[in-house]
């Protein structure tokens, strides 16, 4: 009911005398009194509001069956298709005529009965007050289990691995299969790039049913196909060959089936052993692409230098099946700790023998390139020169490695490995012009910082004694409307794979998790339509009650933000807990352009700070390049 881990509940227990006692279950697995809890979160300001959203949350709850999640999604999709007219209808049926007319939406995939009736009517209030994507969003956060070995890919991590896809031509294929699929991130980006067809397979019957209707809510315009099985085991589409694959297959599963599989004809590269699923999945990619089509997989790094898979890491390279190997930032992409590496290959084409005679490698994890936008840009530059035959190699971020070269050794993949031994000739009229780019930049920066700073001199202080306000919560600001709180990955329940929340300039936007500094930000034009980032928080203030500045700036403060946070291991911030000082609408933007002017200084130190690094590493290359001579005399 609250979004909040066992951990937290197990916490509320030892330190709130008042917590609800058990009224049931044991002493490891206690059972509660549903009024009791609702009152005492409620108290607390930690109760959700009341809406259609939180009804369909609390409606499912009172089912134990954990299939109900799965029943339930025809209708959603059935739900979408009717106007506003007839899902209004629709409600105002008695429970009885309700279930019929539900069971009939459906189609006959499922029919409902007298138990489901409180779930069905709460579920079209929720299509009606949300959408089907929120309804269904709901179901999956009961409906799809995570233990499994299997990571939801980011949205822009999906967007990226289909960026790599279109050939020479530029054209993006029409089919794209994904035999991990789990909720249909990776085709759905695919779907957003242009695909027409769709297939995609998952071990999880709730989440192919979940894949499949997330695909017929979002884009309809492509033809999707999801079927539930175990791809490696049990190939639900053993003939097809695909123009494209996207995959992030399970990690570390050592029972994926060798011993069984141990004769399928899918091991062209070599059997891998039980300790390489990784590189089963590599062929299974590749056993369902057309010749010449293309697949991106999502990988862990140790697939690309364990010992044990030298031998097929070597046939993938001989056959000119792996075209590039591509390190991410850790934190990109689940499970955060880890940089992640996109490989991409090519199903080789008999007829053809213009196949590159080197792997391109690409390491976008390695200082200078933070932010997205950085690690996005040199993807694709370098993979987009490397496709058109005019790639040149970058030091430190992206080289071509000749196959003799990587087949002499053990055939490790790690790029990091491969781009760090770059060795360029630096044409050094060029490398001049480059640092006195650099240079006019970064002093164009500092003027902009100084101008920045120059603006502080007109403060003033505030008397002898600091102001003080009546402070009000961010929860009481929620129940009254002044804000509405939004989350693209709501704590404690199963993440959303693409978020359904699109910022809107002048949103406030906040860390879930507690890091120092921790600081809201105001979204600007730039994010507008931009889909809400994992383990953030979204405030969406009305503008003729609340200025945004000012309440980015307030909800920031150390003092604010350390009351509000709950936890040890793992501290999150407790946004409903946030005070706002109360204040007339004038005063609030009075404060929020100061708080506008703080924020400038500290972008204008940033990039003044990025840019000075940049020229310095320039010089630094040029100088240990040869390519520029130390000055004759001492600079003063």
């Amino acid at each position: 009911m609250a979004g909040v881990s066992r951990a937290t509940v197990s916490n509320w227990r030892r330190r709130h005398a008042d917590f609800p006692s058990p009224s049931g279950g044991t002493e490891t697995s206690p059972a509660y009194d549903l009024d009791a809890v609702r009152s005492w979160l409620s108290a607390r300001g930690q109760l959700p509001a009341e809406t259609p959203a939180e009804d369909l949350r609390a409606a499912l709850r009172e089912r134990p069956d954990t299939a109900e999640p799965t029943r339930l999604l025809p209708l959603v999709l059935a739900a979408q298709r009717l106007d506003p007219a007839n899902l209004g209808r629709t409600l105002d049926l008695p429970d009885e005529d309700l279930i019929r007319r539900a069971t009939d939406l459906a189609g006959g995939a499922v029919a409902y009965g007298r138990d489901d009736a409180m779930a069905l009517r709460a579920l079209l209030r929720c299509v009606r007050a949300g959408g089907a994507l929120v309804a269904a969003d709901i179901l999956a956060e009961r409906g799809t289990d995570d233990s499994t070995g299997t990571y939801r890919t980011p949205a822009a991590v999906a967007d990226l691995m289909a960026d790599l896809l279109p050939g020479a031509d530029g054209d993006f294929p029409s089919d794209v299969y994904d035999p991990a699929c789990g909720i249909g991130g990776l085709l759905a980006a695919a779907a957003r790039h242009g695909a027409r067809r769709l297939y995609g397979q998952d071990l999880l019957p709730a989440q192919a049913a979940q894949a499949a209707t997330r695909l017929g809510l979002q884009h309809r315009h492509a033809k999707a196909d999801i079927r539930s099985g175990d791809s490696l085991r049990d190939d639900a589409f053993p003939d097809l060959g695909a123009g494209a694959v996207l995959c992030n297959p399970p990690y570390g599963n050592r029972d994926w089936g060798q011993e069984a599989l141990a004769y399928d004809p899918r091991w062209a590269y070599g059997l891998p052993p039980k300790g390489e699923p990784e590189l089963a999945w590599v062929q299974h990619c590749l056993a369902h692409l057309a010749p010449g089509g293309r697949a991106v997989l999502l990988m862990p790094p140790a697939t690309a230098e364990r010992t044990s898979g030298r031998r097929i890491r070597a046939e993938l390279v001989r056959s000119r099946a792996l075209r590039a190997v591509i390190a991410l930032p850790a934190g990109a992409a689940p499970p955060p700790h880890v940089g992640l590496n996109l490989w991409v290959l090519t199903r080789p084409d008999g007829e053809s023998q213009t196949a590159p005679d080197t792997v391109l490698f690409v390491d976008a994890a390695g200082p200078g390139r933070q932010g997205w936008d950085n690690v996005r840009e040199a993807v694709v530059s370098a993979w987009t020169a490397y496709g058109k035959g005019v790639f040149e190699a970058v030091p430190s971020v992206a080289r071509a490695v000749p196959v003799v070269d990587l087949l002499a050794g053990p055939t490790d993949l790690a790029p990091a490995r491969h781009v760090q031994s770059v060795t360029t000739a630096i044409r050094p009229a060029d490398h001049m012009r480059q640092v006195r780019r650099q240079r006019a930049e970064l002093r164009h920066a500092a003027d902009a910082l100084i101008s920045v700073t120059e603006r502080g001199e007109r403060w003033t202080a505030s008397g002898k004694q600091p102001q003080t306000w009546r402070t009000t919560a961010v929860a009481d600001l929620l129940r009254g409307g002044a804000l509405a709180l939004l989350r693209a990955v709501p704590s404690g329940r199963a993440a959303t794979l693409d978020s359904d929340v699109e910022i809107r300039a002048g949103d406030v936007i906040l860390p879930e998790l507690f890091a120092r500094p921790y600081r809201a930000r105001v979204a600007d034009a730039a994010d507008d339509g931009r889909p809400l980032g994992r383990q953030h928080l979204l405030l969406r203030p009305d503008p003729q009650r609340l200025d945004p500045w000012f309440l980015a700036g307030f909800l920031s403060a150390e003092e604010n933000v350390n009351a509000a946070a709950t936890g040890s291991t793992i501290v999150r911030v407790d946004v409903r807990r946030l005070q706002v000082p109360v204040m007339t609408l004038a005063d609030q933007q009075r404060y929020g352009r100061a708080f506008r002017q703080v924020q400038e200084l500290r972008d204008a130190a940033d990039t003044v700070s990025r840019l000075a690094e940049e020229a310095a590493d320039a010089l630094g290359v040029g100088l240990t390049g040869g390519a520029l001579l130390p000055p004759d005399e001492e600079q003063p």
